[in-house]
């Protein structure tokens, strides 16, 4: 993309060492690896505590795992199999990745005794074309001696633990059957941060109960925290969910952007986001079965970046833009 030369939006170079509008993933890998490295997701048949009766039943009100797990993920299946399988799925689709991230996705990958975790990841480990591993968990399943673990990992392989936080607001959390408050999300982020972690962090824009401006507002809270990456999800109700049966009763709860507001809310949020995270997706997409209720049926996420970047271009925005470090 072409940039004016009459904008501070369009210098040669941001901070992160491109011109690119915001902090992309993709550049964050090739400045660690010198090439491209791909996410192969795993499937380890994990649950969660708040489905299994620990904290509570029937898991987040939003949660239909399927809807974002690859054919190939199979907890029948071997980690070493679905990663082989996955790095093969990936290997035709795109060509040009040379490493590969084994990807613990579904459900909450900490929650089971360190030993059993040990045994999965180290098996990950094992194959030579995987760098590292992403963790996909909750705050409340982490503690001193497995982010110890994590660590020692960390000194020879790429680690990095995502947490899903969703939001900063205890009430939205509460709504939702998280089973845990944002205060813990913080600690489990600055514990895991303060070991030399890689961490990550997910959040759902537009849980009911959530307006614009509070959205707008969290991105001050979301910088307090150590985060290495972020991915921001629109909210999608399933099938199959608790949401969607929420949705039947009080659709008034509920609202939904066009996939315009959305990006227009969006570029708000990046420009007062702290500059040095790196912005994995800003957006989700899912399987059109899995659809429940109004959505933006098949836009893809290569499009809805195309867009994203359009408009912070028409706007002269950029990630960062808009940020005011907290004054201690």
């Amino acid at each position: 993309m072409q940039y004016s030369q009459n904008s501070d939006y369009f210098c040669a170079m941001h901070i992160w060492g491109d011109s690119r509008p915001y902090n992309s993933y993709a550049a964050y890998f090739r400045r660690l690896f010198g090439s491209r490295v791909q996410k192969v997701a795993v499937n380890a048949g994990f649950t969660c505590p708040n489905r299994d009766g620990a904290i509570s039943t029937g898991g987040c009100t939003f949660c239909n795992n399927s809807a974002f797990t690859p054919s190939y993920c199979q907890p029948t299946k071997s980690v070493s199999e679905q990663i082989a399988e996955g790095i093969e799925f990936h290997r035709r689709r795109y060509r040009t990745a040379t490493r590969y991230l084994a990807y613990f996705q579904s459900f909450s990958n900490t929650y089971a005794p360190l030993e059993y975790l040990k045994s999965l990841y180290d098996e990950a480990l094992q194959n030579p074309l995987v760098a590292g591993i992403v963790v996909g968990t909750r705050p409340d399943c982490v503690d001193d001696e497995k982010l110890d673990y994590f660590a020692s990992l960390a000194k020879s392989h790429y680690v990095a633990l995502e947490y899903g936080i969703e939001s900063c607001n205890d009430a939205v959390l509460a709504s939702v059957n998280r089973g845990h408050d944002f205060a813990t999300a913080q600690r489990a982020v600055q514990m895991t941060a303060e070991r030399g972690i890689h961490c990550g962090a997910h959040f759902i824009l537009g849980l009911p109960g959530q307006s614009d401006e509070e959205l707008i507002a969290q991105t001050d809270i979301i910088n307090t925290l150590p985060l290495t990456t972020v991915k921001f999800h629109q909210l999608q109700v399933f099938r199959g969910t608790t949401m969607a049966e929420q949705y039947d009763r009080e659709p008034e709860k509920f609202r939904f952007w066009t996939v315009e507001q959305y990006i227009e809310l969006f570029s708000e949020i990046l420009s007062r986001l702290r500059p040095d995270i790196v912005v994995e997706r800003f957006a989700s997409e899912a399987p059109p079965r899995y659809h429940y209720g109004r959505n933006w049926g098949l836009v893809r996420n290569e499009t809805l970046w195309m867009m994203l970047e359009k408009r912070l271009l028409e706007k002269s925005v950029y990630q960062g833009k808009n940020f005011v470090p907290l004054r201690h």
